[in-house]
């Protein structure tokens, strides 16, 4: 293809609107970050009473958040940029990332008002009437059991959503929570003119009208048809009445949504030129950010919880575990994420209970093993998990017999619980189409040397680590100047590969022993069949 020319003093502005603050990150055509900033919504914005940014109902199930905080901090945002001197004139484009699952209510004026922004005034000041709905249910929220099961019911089963929607039906995702809306607060419904995700509502600020959700972050609602790409007429019917009409279109994540409102042009200096491309979910955004972009590249993330994620060609959606949504980097593929609760606490309580006082101690505990650990298998949850769901908690040992053990020796132990970790993400990422050429390990744990070891031995591919803090705002800044390319330089479709092709590259931490590998492949059945036994258990071992 062409050589990409980008301007030398142009930059590129990714947001990230997440739980718990507003970001900002700039970065220049040699995609080096060159600013940063926030905006934190308890500390920043204590007059809208968030903790954590949020609001909890007394019983816990029902969590929400003000959308008029969220355009507060863009007004703070942008105050802060400007007394920094950012030379947000030179900004060729911005995209961003929101919080997935939210969603944002806006009455039939909300348009007219947005298409009228006052550079005189503050966006707070303009908007403070414009919702709906004043308490935006957002991710954490669990109250919509019941629309979930009514929309399986409706489907044909939890199977049948997950293979058209690409997950089963989950209490976070939007079309449950607006199915609970349409019910509970049925006035609220009807005075809704757009239902927006927080992604596409911030890219509408930005636009001064209403912006289109993309596919990636659609694909996160229970609503849309992955392969088509496009609502899904039944889904759509089974939720809520003129939903169609009250979601818009969706449209593929590099697309160009409009030039920046003249708003920010008058206010904040920007360039009437400046484009938004459409803003993603965060999980998306982080993919982009850590440059996950060919089918095999899988990134797996070890913090609190761990994350794998990656992109892949042939989805495999379950009803059981994971989520495939449609890639933010290419409207040809996919992304899959599989979510472990129990990560690097439960790594840090193995550590204590080992004897082990450092991780350089537990590494040495490591050195004491052989790989497949002679064939003794633990599982170690902790907290209730998530994948596969296992509510009881406990430690659940097994000898190389498969015969329940009360406890193992301290290196065992110790490998044991890496062992376990790994063989799930192993099994439960193919079972939806996650199979890594290479991974990226990213997170607190992914410094030791050790875990990365048995990390890459477990997969037999190579592991590559990579400094990448803030990978949504970073991939919502490269995804700006990937659609800038798009439809700027190019005026057409650019691989997202080439339009970052001077990217730093991710530093090889380790290469796997293959003998080690052979001996994981073994035990994986073994694995599979004592997973399904603890999932089933009814007594607990207390470790």
């Amino acid at each position: 293809m062409s050589k990409i020319v980008i301007p030398e003093d142009g930059l590129f502005l990714g947001l990230d609107s997440s739980t718990q603050s507003l970001k900002a990150i700039l970065i220049d055509g040699s995609l080096r970050v060159v600013y940063e900033q926030s905006v934190q919504f308890d500390r920043d914005l204590p007059q809208f009473k968030t903790e954590g940014g949020v609001h909890r109902s007394a019983d816990g199930l029902t969590v929400t958040a003000p959308p008029l905080m969220w355009v507060a901090a863009l007004d703070r945002l942008l105050a802060r940029m400007q007394a920094d001197k950012c030379p947000l004139g030179r900004v060729l484009a911005v995209s961003g990332s929101g919080q997935q699952h939210g969603s944002v209510w806006l009455k039939r004026k909300a348009q007219n008002i947005l298409r009228h922004l006052d550079g005189r005034k503050t966006l707070q000041d303009q908007l403070s009437d414009v919702f709906s709905v004043n308490a935006s249910p957002v991710w954490m929220d669990s109250s919509t059991t019941a629309e979930c099961r009514a929309l399986e019911l409706a489907m044909g089963g939890a199977q049948v959503v997950a293979d058209v929607t690409g997950s089963r039906a989950y209490e976070r995702f939007t079309g449950n929570q607006i199915a609970k809306i349409h019910r509970t607060l049925p006035h609220d419904y009807e005075m809704t003119d757009r239902i927006a995700l927080v992604s596409s509502f911030m890219a509408s600020l930005l636009i001064g009208d209403y912006a289109p959700i993309d596919t990636s972050d659609g694909s996160g609602m229970n609503l849309m048809d992955i392969r088509l790409k496009a609502w899904d007429a039944n889904a759509i019917k089974i939720t809520a009445t003129w939903l169609d009409a009250k979601l818009g279109p969706v449209v593929p994540s590099h697309t160009d949504v409009g030039h920046i409102h003249r708003y920010y042009v008058d206010r904040w200096g920007f360039d009437p030129a400046c484009r938004v491309i459409a803003f993603s979910g965060d999980n998306p955004c982080s993919l982009a950010g850590l440059r996950l972009q060919a089918p095999g590249d899988v990134a797996i993330s070890l913090g609190t919880s761990d994350t794998m994620f990656g992109s892949l060609s042939d989805p495999k959606p379950s009803a059981e575990e994971g989520h495939v949504f449609v890639s933010p980097v290419d409207p040809a593929h996919y992304m899959a994420m599989v979510c472990f609760k129990n990560g690097s606490l439960t790594r840090e309580h193995v550590r204590v209970l080992t004897g082990a006082a450092s991780w350089a101690a537990y590494g040495q505990l490591l050195k004491e093993t052989a790989p497949g650990n002679q064939g003794q298998l633990g599982f170690y949850i902790k907290e209730p998990e998530i994948t596969p769901t296992i509510l009881k908690t406990g430690i659940f040992r097994f000898d190389a017999t498969g015969k329940p053990v009360p406890a193992f020796p301290a290196a065992a132990e110790a490998r044991a619980v890496l062992e376990g970790q790994f063989l799930s993400m192993r099994m439960h990422g193919g079972n939806i189409g996650l199979s890594p050429a290479s991974i990226l390990a990213t997170g607190g744990a992914s410094v030791d040397a050790g875990v990365l070891r048995v990390m890459s031995d477990v997969f037999g591919v190579p592991v590559y680590v990579g400094d990448q803090p803030n990978s949504s705002s970073l991939g919502a800044a490269y995804r700006a100047l990937h659609g800038w390319v798009c439809q700027a330089a190019a005026g057409k479709w650019v691989r997202f590969a080439d339009a970052l092709a001077h990217a730093p590259a991710f530093r090889k931490a380790v290469d796997p022993d293959m003998a080690a590998h052979a001996v994981y492949n073994g035990l994986l059945e073994k694995f599979r069949h004592l997973e399904r036994v603890v999932v089933a258990m009814g007594h607990i071992h207390k470790g």
